[in-house]
């Protein structure tokens, strides 16, 4: 093979098995806030399949679980904490 084809080959990637987020116990309901919670970031955005790693299945079942805890108000849409302490700093 020429120097000049090898400069274009993509570098191999380790492929690591981690731990699944979610244990085959688990049951993905509303209910369930310590489950629920690993999978919001602090802003109170969803996170993606990819940041939770996470099967296509598991990922919609947990949006709808999410959804369905902000309807019934265990869960707040945004989390503006932040924006909540740094104006009381400034009065």
């Amino acid at each position: 093979m020429d120097k000049s084809k090898r400069l274009f080959l993509k570098p191999k990637r380790s492929f690591r098995r981690h731990l699944p987020p979610i244990q085959s116990g688990d049951q993905i309901d509303y209910k369930n806030m310590s489950l629920i919670s690993r999978f919001i970031s602090e802003q109170g955005k969803i996170l993606s399949r990819q940041v939770n790693r996470l099967t296509l299945k598991q990922q919609r079942l947990i949006t709808i679980a999410i959804k369905q805890a902000r309807i019934l108000s265990s869960l707040p849409f945004l989390n503006n904490e932040k924006k909540i302490l740094n104006n009381e700093k400034k009065i």
